[in-house]
């Protein structure tokens, strides 16, 4: 899979935010195969609240920023399906929001490079059809691949201990 990586302003520059995205699909890859196909393609945005807050508004008639935003293209039964040969097949469209991630990272007292990798991930499940909004068990097995994926590149798990 290929990620088309776009990073505005004020995401600090010192971090290599694509080597970032880069190494979260490389580990989300060994936990959901199913990313694992050359003809996809993902579009990953760094950007501000306030681009989030209007594409949420936008398209999802929510009036408010919030930490990624996900627009997926594919249904999961067509990623699921889809052969390893052919033209490339659009996954879908990602938009992180600076502004909130590195609040968020903050709060939750990690490096905003750690929580920017935990959102690009849950972000590309949302992008392969796993919703966890749908049911308990169903954000169990996203929060599971989210955590099995971050460990594999040394990120704790983002849920805390569930035991």
């Amino acid at each position: 899979m290929d990620l088309e990586i776009d990073i505005e302003a004020p995401w600090p520059a010192e971090a290599d935010w694509a080597d970032l995205a880069e190494a979260a699909l490389e580990a989300l890859v060994q936990v959901a195969p199913e990313l694992d196909n050359p003809r996809l393609l993902a579009s990953l945005l760094f950007t501000t609240d306030e681009e989030v807050h209007v594409l949420n508004r936008e398209w999802r008639a929510k009036d408010k920023p919030t930490n990624v935003l996900s627009f997926p293209m594919l249904e999961r039964a067509d990623l699921l399906a889809l052969a390893p040969d052919g033209p490339p097949e659009m996954l879908g469209d990602l938009a992180l929001a600076f502004e909130t991630c590195a609040r968020e990272a903050a709060e939750k007292g990690v490096p905003v490079e750690h929580h920017a990798s935990h959102l690009i991930v849950h972000g590309l499940l949302h992008l392969a059809g796993l919703d966890h909004e749908i049911s308990d068990a169903d954000a169990e097995a996203m929060e599971a691949l989210e955590t099995k994926a971050l460990a594999l590149i040394g990120i704790a798990d983002p849920y805390g201990d569930r035991s």
